[in-house]
């Protein structure tokens, strides 16, 4: 498999802004969630089919590193893909830009669980970068 970068265009609400005007940070990792569904749709798992087939996808870590604030009615550009898959792990790298801006990057790690057991489990075919991982 590639690390081929999916997309969402997504236009920030008011209601995404703090006092200042700006983004709050928080709403980042929202952003993330929103380019990782897309991630899942485009890999041929979305989130529905993979709880139907039994797992879950827990965040284990979350990291953002902020470097421009985006305000309201800003149109972003919204990209995740996977980083990189290990057993039951997968990371997901995710960028938000606006034009060619970099505003914020950085990434979700996910423990892949049996929804049955609570145990982990290798992660989906669809969504390994090598068969082998």
């Amino acid at each position: 498999m590639t690390r081929d970068k999916s997309h969402v265009t997504y236009r920030v609400p008011y209601a995404d802004t703090d006092k200042m005007g700006v983004v709050y940070y928080a709403n980042y990792l929202v952003y993330f969630e929103r380019a990782r569904n897309q991630c899942l749709i485009d890999r041929g798992l979305p989130y529905r089919e993979m709880e139907e087939r039994g797992f879950f996808l827990p965040v284990s870590e979350a990291h953002v590193r902020y470097r421009q604030p985006a305000g309201y009615d800003d149109v972003l550009d919204l990209y995740a893909w996977v980083d990189w898959t290990k057993g039951a792990r997968i990371r997901m790298a995710c960028e938000i830009r606006r034009d060619a801006d970099l505003l914020a990057e950085g990434h979700t790690v996910h423990g892949v669980l049996d929804s049955n057991t609570w145990k982990p489990v290798r992660v989906p075919i669809e969504l390994r970068l090598n068969p082998e991982d």
